[in-house]
């Protein structure tokens, strides 16, 4: 699928594994970090202004609100130039969320496309059929002002996706299996393409998570097929037209997995890599100080209500702090709506407006020296929440909520769920 995509986007009738191809950009994005860096090197150059003010997308997340003085300069440079430059996906506070579940929420990727992010979790958009990858500030930069970039073109690992995920057993746990099987370097520079009958019985959601944590395995980009699911998800909210590509019968991929989605099993991933996982069952006794319920990977409304049906009549325990957070403006709208923001207050946690916040060690839950944490985001490398010395345990918004409960590492079942 990525190879025929990029071929399209190269004016080519095929491409090669390992080929170095220039494509057309159909969305170039950035955040309040890699923003400014980019923007600062377009300025040396003597293009004027954007390729297209359409297909820019600057967003910030990362340290917005702003959280002092340096992040409000960032975000400052990065409003000013969309401004400056009348960029049309600008989305300021109130408007903005979390990058990666924004640009699906709005629309402005969809099935075909080509998508490079100063992120490395933009292989998020693979769930749609799209071909979107992680870039340098400055090639972001030029992709910005030129509407281009230069690739290698990836070779392709297959998984084959059958069967059903049992009762709390989500996206999250899926892409937790695999890297734990195939490790973080087991897709180095090479295509995740996913396949098989289960894949129709994943939700939107579920694949958003599974191709945003690609990058977890090293992955260039994570691709799903386009079927009813995605073309609905996209005309529910995209004008834009969309084109599908289909792997030929006979294409060629390194290696090829087979994954019986009903034998999985809620997942958690232990320091300080993504590889390093474990069942719940295996987990044993790990007490924690605190749970985060937001990101790019699970902060989608399915995810928020995933964790207050566990929630629900429950108290957090004495001395976890929890924290939870809507990836978008319309998720923290619709689950205050629905009441589960409600069920996150009496349960005793927090409810933040949209941000990465503790996901990257920001704002919004940094972890002392020698503290815990269940996260629902996508690293747990050394400090990647805060000291050095603090530990993060990555896994799905139910085992998170259920952990907030315990005080331990656990998960729904355990409460009678």
């Amino acid at each position: 699928m990525t190879q025929k995509i990029l071929a399209a986007h190269a004016g080519l009738e095929s491409v090669e594994a390992g080929q170095l191809i220039e494509a057309d950009l159909d969305m170039v994005l950035a955040n309040d970090i890699t923003g400014p860096v980019a923007i600062h090197e377009v300025a040396k150059l003597n293009k004027k202004t954007v390729f297209d003010k359409d297909k820019v997308a600057l967003v910030p997340d990362h340290f917005a609100p702003n959280k002092d003085i340096k992040s409000a300069e960032h975000c400052k440079c990065v409003r000013e130039y969309a401004k400056e430059h009348g960029i049309t996906n600008y989305f300021e506070v109130g408007q903005m969320g979390i990058e990666h579940a924004l640009l699906p929420e709005k629309g402005l990727v969809v099935a075909g496309d080509t998508c490079i992010g100063a992120d490395s979790h933009t292989c998020t958009y693979g769930a749609l059929g799209a071909f979107s990858t992680g870039v340098g500030s400055t090639d972001m930069g030029a992709g910005m002002i030129t509407g281009k970039a230069w690739f290698k073109v990836p070779s392709a690992i297959r998984f084959i996706l059958t069967g059903k995920l049992g009762k709390w057993v989500s996206g999250k746990d899926v892409i937790l299996h695999i890297i734990g099987m195939i490790g973080v370097d087991g897709a180095l520079y090479r295509s995740m393409e996913f396949a098989g009958d289960g894949v129709a019985n994943l939700t939107m959601d579920d694949r958003f998570t599974i191709a945003n944590m690609a990058i977890e395995a090293g992955a260039k980009n994570g691709i799903f097929p386009v079927d009813e699911k995605t073309i609905e998800y996209i005309k529910e909210r995209s004008t834009k037209p969309y084109h599908v590509f289909c792997a030929d019968e006979d294409a060629v991929y390194d290696e090829t997995y087979t994954i019986d989605l009903s034998s999985l099993k809620p997942t958690v991933a232990f320091p300080h890599l993504p590889e390093n996982t474990k069942t719940v069952e295996e987990a044993g006794d790990i007490k924690i100080d605190q749970v985060v319920i937001g990101s790019c990977t699970n902060g989608r409304i399915s995810d928020i209500r995933a964790a207050a049906k566990v929630l629900e009549g429950r108290k957090v325990a004495d001395g976890v702090r929890a924290i939870v957070i809507p990836a978008t403006q319309a998720i923290y709208l619709q689950a205050m709506e629905e009441g589960l923001l409600k069920t996150f207050i009496e349960a005793g946690c927090i409810v933040s407006t949209p941000t990465c916040g503790p996901c990257l060690g920001g704002h919004m839950g940094i972890l002392a020296a020698g503290e815990r944490a269940v996260s629902t985001t996508n690293r747990n490398f050394v400090g990647r929440m805060g000291h050095t010395e603090s530990e993060v345990y990555l896994a799905s918004p139910a085992v998170a909520a259920a952990s907030a409960v315990t005080g331990k590492i656990s998960e729904p079942s355990e409460l009678g769920l």
